[in-house]
């Protein structure tokens, strides 16, 4: 996919969700944090039924390093993996707490070392609380960007990497955001709505179903 349309497709979805943001509720940068590793494998809206109940009991990173992880699993148990993502939570903020003095770090490479923090936790977290620029690979963008036809790449970094060579810097946080609410309105899993979308003349899913259809 050339470079004219690449931008055609950064153009559309702009011009298609004008106003985007994150869709994790949250009050403190822990918060994102926490929040953003529970929603692997998990939909967003079904974190945000969770977390009030989450952060009303546990509000620094002091209470989640020292909880008991039978208490956290009971709150997060409807997220999926509950006892993965409560044990990554717990030796997550005793890493803060023990090894960055309580403050959580403010960049990728150490982010990364964060138990249960990959590199697309790592990319929300700095794209809302520190504004840095990232291309942020959830399930959306992944299936997303493989059927418009923006990467063949399949594995999450190595996505994130093509895409930084292709989109313009300032817009990958934005443009991460639109792929995440197009993937919601319209290019669903399972039936995508390929006859209203905006993008069918330059998908290379849709041309594909064209073709098989004639």
């Amino acid at each position: 996919m050339n470079k004219t349309i690449i931008n055609k497709v950064v153009e559309i979805l702009e011009n298609e969700y004008q106003e985007v943001a994150c869709t994790l509720n949250y009050r403190a940068p822990l918060e994102l944090l926490i929040s953003t590793m529970l929603s692997a494998q998990c939909t967003d809206a079904r974190v945000n039924i969770v977390t009030p109940m989450l952060f009303s009991q546990y509000k620094s990173v002091n209470d989640f390093a020292d909880a008991d992880i039978k208490a956290i699993e009971e709150i997060i148990r409807s997220t999926g993996f509950y006892h993965n993502k409560a044990q990554n939570m717990i030796n997550c903020c005793i890493q803060i707490r023990d090894e960055y003095n309580g403050e959580i770090p403010a960049v990728m490479e150490e982010l990364v070392k964060l138990s249960g923090v990959g590199r697309k936790t790592a990319n929300v977290y700095l794209s809302e609380i520190h504004h840095t620029p990232g291309i942020i690979v959830d399930t959306h963008a992944k299936r997303l960007t493989n059927r418009i036809g923006l990467t063949k790449q399949t594995e999450p970094e190595k996505i994130e990497r093509d895409l930084m060579k292709k989109i313009p810097k300032e817009k990958w946080s934005d443009f991460s955001h639109r792929l995440v609410f197009h993937g919601r309105a319209v290019c669903h899993a399972r039936n995508p709505k390929c006859e209203i979308c905006k993008l069918n003349e330059i998908c290379e899913y849709n041309k594909k179903n064209i073709k098989k259809d004639i």
